[in-house]
């Protein structure tokens, strides 16, 4: 069964604005595609939304809060296990496909 973890688990940022680098690490022996969604689009936005994590490897994800009032939100990193030939992570989530786990990272603005 496919699998993500992510570094660090939580991100504290300042309600100014800021950014927060994440690694999410496949530690199983298939290729994962993932999908990223924000439950704050106004002040979230998230580099990149899509994307593959080969086995054994790890891939950047970046978080950028926008000034905002202090607030308590969420990314969740939707995956899936796909086949080596799977060209388009977004393939793996088409007509609302949701993967087969998810990933929870905090995010805290103070």
């Amino acid at each position: 069964m496919a699998s993500l973890t992510a570094e660090p688990a939580a991100a504290e940022l300042p309600a100014a604005g800021g950014k927060s680098i994440h690694k999410l690490t496949n530690p199983g022996a298939n290729r994962v595609a993932f999908k990223i969604k924000s439950s704050n689009n106004n002040e979230l936005r998230l580099k990149p939304v899509f994307g593959f994590v080969d086995p054994g490897a790890s891939a950047d994800v970046e978080i950028t809060r926008l000034a905002g009032a202090p607030k308590e939100d969420k990314i969740v990193v939707h995956f899936a296990e796909v086949p080596p030939e799977c060209a388009k992570p977004e393939d793996a989530f088409a007509g609302g496909a949701t993967g087969t786990g998810n990933l929870t990272i905090p995010v805290s603005a103070k």
